[in-house]
């Protein structure tokens, strides 16, 4: 059910699909936005992209969400490695009561990531492009403090080791 979102309701459940052409047509946008704005971007194929910005990369994917509308996300690696202290998670839940734009999380390799996601179907260049260098500037800034607080490597360190 990977393209599919389930509501229930007091009758019935029922799974609504997200239609392959909100999806192309969400992919087509980003893909014009990013070749305008971001050059360099890399393709992976199906909706998802990478930006290297500083010292992280964004991934940005454009994924189902409702019948009506796709999710674009873009999600930055900032650090991976890191001893998840106390003291750090503190820190980063501190941080994404703070941020405007997105949140820090985990992975199930306790790699830290920051995340932001916008609905799809109707977003412009501006929301896209915000919602890009909100990840990039936010993951670039606070990768070298978190790295400095709890060790680890930023993404570039570990992009650095396969040249």
């Amino acid at each position: 059910m990977e393209n599919e979102n389930v509501y229930l309701n007091k009758e019935e459940s029922y799974i609504l699909e997200t239609p392959q052409k909100l999806i192309d047509d969400t992919i087509l946008k980003v893909e014009n936005i990013l070749k305008s704005k971001f050059p360099d971007y890399l393709t992976f194929g199906k909706g998802t992209y990478t930006i290297s910005r500083g010292s992280t990369q964004v991934m940005v994917v454009v994924r189902p969400f409702t019948e009506f509308d796709t999710c674009i996300e873009c999600v930055a690696n900032v650090v991976s490695g890191a001893e998840i202290t106390n003291e750090l998670m503190q820190y980063l839940l501190r941080k994404n009561a703070e941020i405007h734009f997105g949140a820090f999380g985990l992975l199930f390799d306790n790699s830290i990531v920051f995340q932001h996601s916008i609905a799809g179907t109707n977003a412009d260049e501006n929301e896209i492009v915000t919602s890009i260098n909100a990840v990039a500037i936010i993951a670039d800034h606070y990768d070298d403090i978190i790295v400095e607080m709890s060790g680890g490597k930023r993404a570039v360190d570990n992009t650095e080791n396969f040249d």
